[in-house]
């Protein structure tokens, strides 16, 4: 039973993201965006560092020290960690009055989440200082991030390409008709990427440098102009550093199976969505939305598959907790979305 009251300043929107995580504030907009990683000091128990300066010391952290990423695939592999990260994060929006508050959260979680991992979410945020927590589906919340007329009696289609999952739905009047859940996204690309060197060059390099690669080099379709760039890592013939020059085309051909896959998600969507919609996504297209839609060339590659309309969201990572930041606002539109 939603509660009658209002909303107040204080109340959150969280995207907890495999990749980042966002937080939203009504009146004030986003004030949290930062990596989802906790560093803690396996001697002591101690939490050394949360968020951005957490990633500085992926694949660098002496042996007592774990560089940890609580969440994966969307959801929460480590309750504990998620929970010191969303008290820490909590804390730094409120500053000194953190102990005074008791903040109403909505969370964006992934169409595909089990009733365990809700369960999850909502006491990772109860423990972390929520009075109450609700939670909406990420493609819900993406479509109105990018302002889809979600509550309309017409077919909207939204693809949200995030780090752990690609969330891929058909939206008529505030209810997803049909959504379909892979748990292949960005953190799938970085494996394909150190797979890929590992396999072919015999060079071993971390998430760090996977990650650059993907977004200097990577693309769904041939580039105009193919591009290279240096990579460093360990040869592990020799046991040395080693540096290697990589192509656009080899990267290419390391996300051939993660492109198709998303494709796939896309294309059984469209299979499943009834013929009324249909019509009106052939007039309106599909956005595309998340880190993972940054893809080069995805949308040229998905306007092939389809035939249809590709837009890229203008502001792809952001969509998520901005359109969890509008149900704040709307306490009729929560009660039909929420997913409690």
């Amino acid at each position: 039973m939603l509660p009658l009251f209002g909303w107040f300043s204080r109340d959150l929107a969280i995207d907890l993201g495999t990749a980042n995580t966002l937080i939203y504030m009504k009146g004030r907009g986003i004030v949290v965006n930062e990596p989802s990683v906790v560093t803690i000091d396996v001697k002591t128990g101690k939490t050394l560092a949360v968020g951005r300066e957490a990633k500085e010391m992926l694949g660098k952290a002496p042996g007592h020290v774990n560089v940890i990423r609580p969440l994966k695939d969307g959801v929460i592999s480590d309750f504990r960690v998620t929970e010191e990260m969303l008290r820490h994060f909590i804390k730094k929006v409120y500053n000194r009055k953190y102990m005074l508050v008791r903040p109403r959260i909505i969370v964006a979680v992934p169409s595909g989440i089990t009733e365990v991992e809700k369960k999850a979410v909502k006491d990772s945020a109860l423990q972390a200082g929520a009075s109450e927590v609700y939670l909406i589906e990420e493609p819900m919340a993406a479509a109105m991030g990018v302002g889809l007329p979600v509550e309309e009696p017409s077919g909207s289609m939204i693809v949200d390409i995030g780090g752990g999952t690609t969330e891929v739905a058909v939206i008529s009047m505030a209810g997803i008709v049909y959504s379909r859940s892979i748990r292949v996204a960005g953190d799938e690309m970085d494996e394909a990427i150190i797979q890929y060197i590992k396999k072919k060059h015999n060079l071993l390099i971390g998430e760090r440098t996977a990650e650059y690669i993907k977004m200097t080099l990577a693309s769904a379709d041939p580039l105009e102009k193919e591009e290279t760039t240096e990579i460093r890592g360990r040869d592990l013939v020799e046991g040395i550093p080693k540096t290697l020059t990589i192509s656009s085309e080899e990267i290419r051909d390391a996300l051939s199976e993660t492109v198709v896959a998303i494709v796939e998600a896309v294309k059984t969507t469209l299979e499943r969505t009834p013929p009324e919609l249909s019509a009106d996504i052939i007039d309106k297209g599909i956005v595309l939305t998340g880190g993972g839609s940054l893809l080069r060339n995805l949308d040229t590659r998905l306007r092939e598959e389809t035939g249809l309309p590709i837009t890229l969201a203008e502001d792809p990572l952001t969509s998520v907790v901005l359109g969890a930041g509008k149900v704040l606002n709307n306490m009729d539109l929560l009660s039909k979305i929420s997913v409690d």
